[in-house]
């Protein structure tokens, strides 16, 4: 396995986890992602290898594909996103934190928005296993289909990062650095929540304080299980960025 020139600890829940422990979990998520669009990976061995094995199989079949071969599950969990919006304005929120030694705050955060305004695929693909579509479309708006937490349905919205305006989680004064739009239901436009992914740099390194807001009816068990998605991808796109 490449050996990263960061480190990376995760604090999920209360819990303070060690990379091999995020990337435990990937591997398994990389089996279940895989049988849920049908395509081959191998089933042991090193995660990376795993890894581009499932993102190979995603841009083989393109986004259209992918769609299809998901079913369903976006058409339903749409309709059941608006539904939970309009109940309440008020949100759950699903957090996350990561503790990187090496690197710099800004230089990842800048490295990030180049990947979302290039509308980089395999850069945004390969940080989790869960993700299927992400790309950024003309007006600077990001769609994303993925699996969300532990949902059972895969869904998809868009993430405008023009617009923080319907956030309820506040931009902290020790975070300089923000990564922050609305998520919004690709049908309506309407607001079913959104991300605020606050950095500062420490001594040795920086670390990131990772939120993303669901509708509140939301199930707790989907908000919670949204963390180890959370400090799965940015684990990775902070290793792609810096290591």
């Amino acid at each position: 396995m490449r050996t990263s020139a960061v480190s990376i600890d995760a604090t999920v829940g209360g819990r303070l986890l060690r990379r091999e422990q995020v990337l435990a979990w990937e591997d398994r998520r990389i089996g279940k992602a895989a049988r849920r669009i049908g395509v081959p990976v191998p089933t042991a061995g090193d995660i990376e290898v795993r890894r581009e094995a499932l993102l190979h199989a995603k841009l083989e079949l393109g986004g259209e594909m992918l769609v299809e071969r998901l079913g369903r599950d976006p058409r339903i969990s749409g309709p059941l996103a608006r539904a939970q919006a309009a109940v309440s304005s008020h949100r759950r929120v699903s957090v996350a934190r990561l503790a990187v030694t090496g690197g710099r705050a800004d230089d990842f955060v800048a490295w990030f928005r180049e990947q979302t305004v290039q509308s980089n695929e395999p850069a945004m693909l390969r940080a989790c296993p869960d993700r299927f579509v992400i790309r950024t479309d003309a007006d600077g708006r990001q769609e994303v289909i993925e699996t969300t937490g532990g949902s059972p349905l895969t869904a998809a919205f868009l993430v405008d990062y023009t617009d923080s305006d319907g956030l309820v989680t506040p931009a902290h004064p020790d975070y300089p650095h923000q990564i922050a739009g609305t998520a919004k239901d690709i049908r309506s436009g309407r607001s079913i929540g959104g991300v605020r992914h606050q950095f500062r740099d420490i001594p040795g390194g920086f670390e990131a304080f990772l939120t993303v807001e669901f509708p509140l009816p939301t199930m707790p068990v989907m908000v919670s299980g949204h963390r180890w998605h959370l400090a799965c991808e940015f684990s990775n796109w902070i290793e792609a960025a810096l290591g």
